[in-house]
């Protein structure tokens, strides 16, 4: 849980007057009462600035934050920055799960899997590829800086923590409905990218230094895939067992609010059991929302669909504003920076010795994936990934966030505090650089996409209309699968075999088979788009986001 910073709170009352009137055991709840006013104030002011093009609601909560910081430091004579101590574990188990599974239950998931293959390869591969390109390259560069110390899987640590993106600043600007494909990407690979960095962390974690060097890729790669298959499969059988008990037991007949209350217990409940059981909960959550908004979603009233889609999107943006505001907060506390005792110069060479691994890593698979997603997908239509869109793609992924931050205090100090010199530097470089490239390159974001992709060309990322071969292969796709040997059909159309119209169109083919599959079996069990007798008087059709999820 997240505790009161009793110094620097006591102090700040002490100024101000209030110490004797609330006393010791009113401290935590004027210090809630403290934060919870400042996070108003960031909802205030990001409205603000909605329309503004230099700045969003992350750069606003880490301004506000520091602000704040710098108000507590003074009233506490240096002592601390913050009002509240930040617990990693308080971020992973109450502040995380609401921002993925919202994740989750707001994509769309027609664009998500027609995108599978590119959003798979920049946000599972990629991640692998930055992860050895900065895990190494700081096993090289930070003895030179004099930074001592650091062990292996300190090392293989930092590769996944500066591999975590952060892409809230470049999905502010984008729009799902001038550029759905660019969208998808981002948004796909920036979920799947905090995933795959969470799970390769954990797996990092159980690293052990006496193994092989040969046989360390290997053991972290099983256990890569062990945690990632199985907490995919918890999710999904999480989210089905939530859409058949309220299609079965009907609560909609007595009350929404048991149906609300269900589908959000269950979705923290998948999140817990991960946790329990030593898997990833953050890629159980992210599958249950899909399986959710897929099936559950559709079983439930029409008024708990509304309330669902504001409360998860509600509770996911305080949480974002939580998190960037105590990292605006914990930029000037003193004591990690006292703690590190390196030299200006030793952050310095740190911050740009990170940026620029994080520069090559991200460049070392962007480019190089999309020329492969665009070989796998040559013969599909509107998801050719071109070069604008590569350098968007690249320039979303160089900022760092929450997740970033939270794996650094997980892995460098234990409640919150640090006091190995080490540990502190990593923490306050890590802090660094997530300040610089949220802040830097989230202000020129706008102006970049905006003079890379004009509003007049994100038309041509709408869809195009289909070309003979399109509708051709349509045609094929349905067609009962015949015999090449068969005289008795005669001049008939045969349809090719399912393996050759794979290869073809791997994505396309896979969507096609899987949505007849969803028809004639998944929907009629757990319900669905127009497999809910209750609601079909008054159903809309529509997904958590848009009508077009489906």
């Amino acid at each position: 849980m997240v505790a009161i910073d009793s110094g620097a709170f006591e102090s700040l009352l002490a100024e101000t007057g209030l110490l004797n009137e609330t006393g010791g055991g009113h401290l935590r709840v004027v210090a809630f009462s403290v934060f919870v006013s400042v996070l108003c104030a960031c909802i205030v002011v990001g409205h603000l600035f909605e329309e503004n093009r230099w700045v969003n609601e992350s750069i606003n909560a880490l301004v506000i934050g520091i602000f704040s910081g710098f108000v507590v430091l003074l009233f506490s004579k240096g002592t601390n920055s913050h009002i509240l101590r930040f617990d990693e574990d308080f971020f992973f188990l109450y502040l995380l799960p609401p921002i993925i599974f919202n994740a989750g239950f707001q994509v769309k998931k027609k664009q998500f899997f027609r995108n599978f293959i590119a959003i798979m390869l920049f946000g599972v591969v990629g991640v692998f590829i930055s992860f050895a390109i900065i895990s190494a390259g700081c096993w090289l560069l930070f003895p030179k800086l004099g930074i001592s110390g650091l062990t292996i899987r300190d090392y293989l640590a930092l590769g996944t923590i500066f591999s975590s993106t952060d892409t809230v600043c470049t999905l502010q600007v984008l729009h799902q409905d001038e550029t759905p494909l660019l969208y998808s990407l981002v948004f796909g690979e920036g979920v799947v990218n905090d995933a795959t960095s969470v799970v390769l962390f954990r797996a990092v974690q159980k690293f052990s230094v006496t193994e092989a060097e040969g046989l360390t890729v290997l053991h972290i790669g099983a256990d890569f895939l062990y945690l990632f298959f199985t907490s995919t499969i918890l999710g999904v059988a999480t989210g089905l067992l939530t859409a058949y008990a309220i299609k079965s037991l009907y609560f909609g007949r007595h009350s929404t609010d048991r149906e609300i209350a269900l589908m959000a217990l269950m979705a923290y409940l998948s999140y817990m059991l991960a946790e329990l059981l030593l898997l990833s909960g953050i890629l159980t959550v992210f599958f249950c929302g899909i399986v959710m908004s897929h099936y559950t979603w559709h079983n439930v009233t029409e008024s708990s669909r509304i309330t669902t889609k504001h409360t998860f999107a509600t509770l996911s943006f305080i949480s974002e504003t939580f998190i960037f505001l105590y990292v605006g907060m914990d930029a000037l506390d003193m004591e990690k920076w006292r703690m590190s005792k390196s030299s200006p110069g030793t952050f310095i060479g740190i911050f740009s010795s990170v940026m620029l691994l994080v520069l090559l890593g991200r460049a070392a698979f962007v480019f190089p994936l999309s020329a492969l997603s665009n070989y796998l997908q040559r013969g599909t239509r509107n998801t050719r990934i071109t070069l604008k869109h590569q350098v968007v793609i690249w320039w979303a992924g160089l900022m760092r966030g929450a997740v970033s931050i939270a794996l650094a205090f997980n892995q460098f100090a234990t409640s919150g505090i640090s006091w190995n010199p080490t540990d502190a530097t990593m923490i306050t470089s890590t802090i660094i650089v997530v300040l610089f490239s949220t802040v830097v390159f989230g202000i020129l974001t706008k102006p970049l996409i905006g003079w890379i992709m004009p509003h007049s060309m994100r038309s041509i990322d709408v869809s195009d209309p289909p070309t003979p071969k399109d509708v051709a292969f349509e045609a094929e796709l349905g067609l009962p699968l015949l015999s090449q040997d068969d005289p008795s059909q005669g001049n008939a159309i045969r349809r090719r075999s399912s393996l050759s119209l794979l290869l073809e169109r791997p994505t396309h083919t896979i969507h096609y088979l899987w949505r007849k599959f969803d028809d004639s079996y998944m929907r009629p069990v757990f319900g669905g788009r127009g497999f809910v007798p209750y609601v079909c008087d008054s159903f809309k059709e529509g997904e958590p986001s848009e009508s077009s999820n489906g």
